[in-house]
C-alpha cells in the first residue's frame, strides 16, 4: 500500500516536471562576416549559445503543456568597438500553429536595428530576469513578447502577464549603459513603446479583436478538413476578418497613427490577410486596409486587381 502510494507520488512529480516545459523552439543565425578576424573568432559560438539559451530556459515560469512556439532570431553584427563590445541588428519572427492544421500563422516580425551588447568568447549566458544584461535581457524580452502574443491569440488578453514582464525589462534597461533601442523615440522602432502599446488600455479592444481574428484563421483552415462545408467556413472566416479590420478603422481617431503594435501586427499579417480574403467579389475592404496599414498599400493595390 505504502509502496504504491510512494510510486504514485513519484509519478506525479515526474509528470509535473515534464509539463513544466520550455516554450520556444528557436532557430538562431548570426552574420558577422564584416568584422575583424579577432572578433569573428570570439563570436564563433555566439549563435549556438543564444539558441541554447532560448530553447533551454522557461520564460513563462508556469506549466507550458502546449507545443513549442516556432521562432527565429536572425542577427547581423554590424560593428565591433573593441574585443567585447558590439552593435548589431536582429530580426525576430514567430509562428502560431493553426488549430487542427499542419499550417502556421505568422505572429511576429520585428526588425530591431538598434542593439548594443557585450560578449566575450566562450561566455556563458545565465538566466536571471532580475538583473539587466545586454544580451539575455533582450532575449528574455522577445521570448516574453512571443509567448504573450501566442497566448492572446488563443484566449483574449491572456498575454498581459508576459507583456508586463517584458515592460519590467524595458524599465531596467533605461539606466543601463546599453540603453539604445530601449528608450521611447517617436517615429522609430523601440522595445519600450511596443510593449507599452500592448499594455495600454486604449489598445485593449484591439487585443480582444486579435483573439477573434485568430479564431477566424482557425476556422478558415477547417475548409480542408470538412470539404462539404468548405464555402461556409471560408465565408464565415472572411466575415470575421473583415469585422476585425472594420474595428481597426473605427478606432483610427483614438490611436496613434504610428502605433508600433499595429505596425508590428500588419508587418507579420498582411500576407495572411490578403490570402484569406482572396476570392472576395467586393474589394472595398482593401480601401480599409490601405487606410489602417499604409505601409503595405502596394500589396493591397495588387490584391485588388486579382480575381
Amino acid at each position: 500500500m505504502y509502496r504504491q502510494l510512494f510510486l504514485l507520488i513519484i509519478l506525479s512529480f515526474v509528470v509535473s516536471q515534464t509539463a513544466l516545459g520550455q516554450e520556444l523552439n528557436a532557430t538562431v543565425t548570426a552574420d558577422y562576416r564584416n568584422l575583424p578576424v579577432m572578433n569573428k573568432e570570439s563570436l564563433i559560438r555566439f549563435a549556438d549559445d543564444i539558441q541554447t539559451y532560448l530553447n533551454s530556459n522557461k520564460f513563462s515560469g508556469a506549466d507550458w503543456s502546449y507545443d513549442r512556439i516556432n521562432c527565429t532570431f536572425n542577427i547581423a553584427v554590424a560593428t565591433a568597438q573593441d574585443e567585447v563590445n558590439y552593435t548589431g541588428q536582429i530580426v525576430v519572427t514567430s509562428q502560431r500553429k493553426i488549430y487542427k492544421s499542419l499550417d502556421f500563422s505568422p505572429m511576429l516580425r520585428v526588425f530591431d536595428n538598434t542593439w548594443s551588447f557585450a560578449y566575450e568568447k566562450n561566455q556563458t549566458l545565465y538566466f536571471n530576469p532580475q538583473v539587466f544584461n545586454s544580451i539575455t535581457s533582450l532575449l528574455n524580452y522577445y521570448a516574453l513578447l512571443i509567448i504573450g502574443l501566442e497566448c492572446d491569440s488563443w484566449e483574449k488578453l491572456s498575454g498581459t502577464t508576459f507583456f508586463s514582464r517584458a515592460s519590467d525589462i524595458s524599465l531596467m534597461a533605461q539606466s543601463s549603459s546599453t540603453s539604445s533601442g530601449w528608450i521611447s523615440n517617436t517615429g522609430n522602432f523601440n522595445r519600450r513603446d511596443l510593449v507599452e502599446n500592448l499594455l495600454s488600455e486604449k489598445y485593449r479592444v484591439i487585443r480582444e479583436g486579435v483573439g477573434d481574428y485568430h479564431y477566424a484563421i482557425d476556422m478558415y483552415a477547417q475548409k480542408n478538413i470538412n470539404t462539404a462545408k468548405r464555402d461556409v467556413y471560408v465565408q464565415k472566416s472572411q466575415e470575421k476578418i473583415i469585422a476585425f479590420l472594420k474595428l481597426l478603422e473605427s478606432l483610427q481617431s483614438k490611436i496613434e497613427s504610428r502605433s508600433l503594435y499595429l505596425r508590428t501586427f500588419f508587418d507579420a499579417k498582411y500576407g495572411e490577410i490578403i490570402d484569406r480574403l482572396r476570392g472576395l467579389k467586393d474589394k472595398d475592404i482593401y480601401k480599409t486596409l490601405k487606410l489602417i496599414d499604409p505601409a503595405h498599400t502596394a500589396k493591397y493595390d495588387e490584391a485588388m486587381k486579382n480575381p
